[in-house]
């Protein structure tokens, strides 16, 4: 009872009852830090319930309720939680949005449910649903926006500030002392908590209604299973269309008491974290992999002195490391190299980074490269991986800190249970998965079948118990030999290089397997800075004999780990990246494979018809929405 989490077995808790207790037992305490304008300003768990409820009773007024959904567009604020956790409250359906999402995507939304409000970081946001209204979208009568700035002067119907509705609700709550009490109690935990959306890898994305039940119980299942302490700092960055952001920035802040903090922009992240310094942090494998490029590119421009200290503290901390995750013991000596790296190297990088605090480190969403896993490691992070997915609330298996293996993703957390079907596809039970996809009456029947959640992932069970990820069942491919494969296994291997940001890998059907990837143009570019190659665009910079080498490297050290009959014969390098403003990646950076496929129909030719080049012409999206045309020759090489 010590941590008071006890009362969190209930299973009648909500989110409701959440916030009561948090503002009357921890009113004092710190909810949430928002930074504006450089300064960090603090919301206590009492001032945030207030704020909620406000907000709930002005959405009320405003139509808001059972059966209606609320748009959420921007990005990370700390009032877009608030009024998700708001809607809620109401019993209805808090929508978030990728802020990168089209309109064609956002039109998509509007036939699942009535969405009667929106709730808007800025003009942008604001421009964009407005477009949608334009679109046919006219149920959307309330616009909700948090920033002010270049808003003024707009006359649009239905245009309100968050302040406004505050307001609003406030005098709500005046008029009824009651209705604070009434809203905190309305809802059950089989309610909506948010209405999210699976990735939309092969089709239409779908909705998916996650209740306050699901959430808390992967909250529950994960806090048992040593992945959240209670009073965690996190830093809340992460796209909030995404579950992992909702099951840990609402969810589990709610249910462990975290302390929230909103960086000021996607841009100051970096520089924020430092300034936080969070004991919770999860990152996808890019992430990881971008700020072990700033360390190590940090380190090159670093003095004579630096650069030898780190490498000899570096080195042998890596070696020690993997001798661990090897099952071999080190030398007498290695704790006090430990100290003494901590002291001058290892302790000084994690300050810099925002990491000194770090008890929970986790990578999840794809498997992360080898020497990237070892690094953060060596370096005295206990980075571990995850697996989850939106149907059941995020949260599935995970690596306890004692059992680290690079080819799983742990053992299943308390409350989930884990089997694999004859197909050798995955399947869960637990009371985090979902009731099934929004109005999809056949999906949901193929996707839940006597209890249990049939995952789309193929894999394994080991013997002790680690849950083992292949990739998709649907992606499971054959050779015209009848090899099998699962091109995402070996895509994701090919990103372990910082050099290669996606691949396609191509052979279904065919004798043999190549692939097509798009350069990191920041890894890729200061690394050519640093050699002396010239370059003048990203496409220009993809064909360069000189980074040629680079991508080759990567795939021989691939195709050291697939059979033969699987090795990569051939690859070319792209002159555009995968966009999902362009429909070859959805917006957490899945490929589109059949999209893939189709557009790049002559470049897959090429691979097997014996060409050495081919002329490769295709429309690009820019950051402003306005398209222009890459035209290349690309050459096609031997691995």
């Amino acid at each position: 009872m010590a941590d008071g989490t006890t009362e969190l077995s209930s299973v009648d808790l909500t989110f409701g009852k959440l916030l009561a207790r948090n503002a009357s037992r921890y009113g004092s305490t710190i909810a949430m830090r928002e930074k504006e304008r450089g300064i960090w300003k603090e919301t206590t768990w009492a001032e945030y319930t207030e704020s909620v409820l406000a907000c709930a009773a002005g959405l009320e007024k405003l139509g808001v309720g059972p059966g209606k959904a609320v748009l959420v567009l921007g990005d990370n604020r700390a009032r877009l939680y608030g009024g998700m956790l708001a809607v809620a409250l109401l019993g209805g359906y808090a929508m978030p949005a990728y802020p990168g999402a089209t309109l064609e995507e956002l039109q998509h939304f509007l036939g699942e449910v009535d969405i009667v409000a929106a709730l808007a970081e800025d003009q942008e946001q604001v421009d964009k649903i407005l477009d949608l209204r334009d679109a046919g979208a006219s149920g959307i009568q309330h616009i909700i926006y948090d920033e002010e700035r270049g808003l003024g002067l707009y006359e649009a119907e239905g245009l309100m500030s968050w302040n406004d509705l505050v307001e609003t609700g406030t005098r709500r709550l005046d008029e009824d002392p009651r209705r604070r009490e009434e809203l905190l109690n309305r809802t059950s935990p089989r309610d909506p908590a948010v209405f999210l959306h699976s990735s939309g890898t092969t089709g239409k994305p779908k909705g998916i209604v996650l209740s306050q039940k699901n959430l808390l119980a992967a909250v529950r299942n994960g806090h048992a299973g040593g992945v959240f302490r209670v009073n965690e700092e996190v830093l809340a960055y992460l796209p909030m269309a995404w579950v992992g952001d909702y099951a840990i920035t609402v969810a589990a802040a709610l249910m462990l008491r975290f302390t929230v903090s909103v960086p000021e922009r996607q841009e100051t992240v970096v520089r924020d974290m430092r300034e936080i310094a969070p004991t919770f942090y999860l990152a996808a494998p890019r992430s990881w992999d971008q700020m072990l490029t700033t360390i190590q590119v940090g380190m090159e421009d670093s003095t004579w002195l630096k650069k030898k200290l780190y490498h000899f503290f570096m080195d042998r901390a890596i070696a020690a490391e993997t001798r661990k995750l090897n099952g071999e013991s080190g030398g007498l000596l290695e704790p006090l190299g430990r100290l003494l790296g901590e002291v001058i190297i290892f302790g000084p990088i994690k300050d810099q980074f925002g990491m000194s605090r770090l008890r929970n480190a986790f990578t999840g969403g794809e498997a992360i490269g080898e020497d990237t896993f070892v690094f953060y490691r060596a370096l005295g992070i206990k980075l571990r991986q995850f697996y989850g997915q939106t149907e059941n609330s995020a949260i599935n298996s995970i690596q306890s800190p004692s059992e680290v293996r690079l080819h799983t993703v742990g053992k299943p957390v308390p409350g989930v249970e884990v089997k694999i079907a004859e197909s050798g596809e995955i399947l869960l039970r637990s009371e985090s998965v979902f009731e099934g996809y929004f109005n999809r009456p056949e999906a949901t029947a193929e996707a839940l079948v006597d209890g249990w959640l049939h995952t789309g992932d193929a894999g394994y069970l080991e013997d002790d118990g680690h849950l083992v990820v292949l990739g998709r069942v649907s992606e499971v491919m054959h050779t015209a030999d009848g090899e099998r494969y699962v091109p995402n296994y070996i895509e994701n291997r090919l990103k372990f290089s910082p050099y290669i940001k996606d691949a396609a890998v191509i052979g279904a059907g065919r004798h043999e397997l190549t692939a097509m990837v798009c350069t990191d143009f920041e890894a890729v570019g200061h690394w050519a800075e640093v050699h002396g190659v010239p370059y003048v665009s990203y496409s220009d910079l993809s064909q360069r004999d000189e980074v040629a080498v680079l991508l080759r490297d990567a795939f021989q050290r691939v195709n050291k780990a697939l059979p033969e009959p699987l090795r990569l014969k051939r690859f070319v390098s792209l002159p555009k990246e995968f966009d999902p403003d362009d429909g070859e990646i959805t917006r957490t950076r899945k490929l589109r494979r059949k999209v893939v496929e189709e557009r790049y129909a002559d470049v897959i030719a090429a691979l097997y018809d014996g060409s050495k080049e081919i002329h490769f012409s295709a429309q690009v999206t820019y950051e402003t929405g306005e398209t222009g045309k890459v035209d290349r020759i690309l050459p096609i090489r031997e691995v």
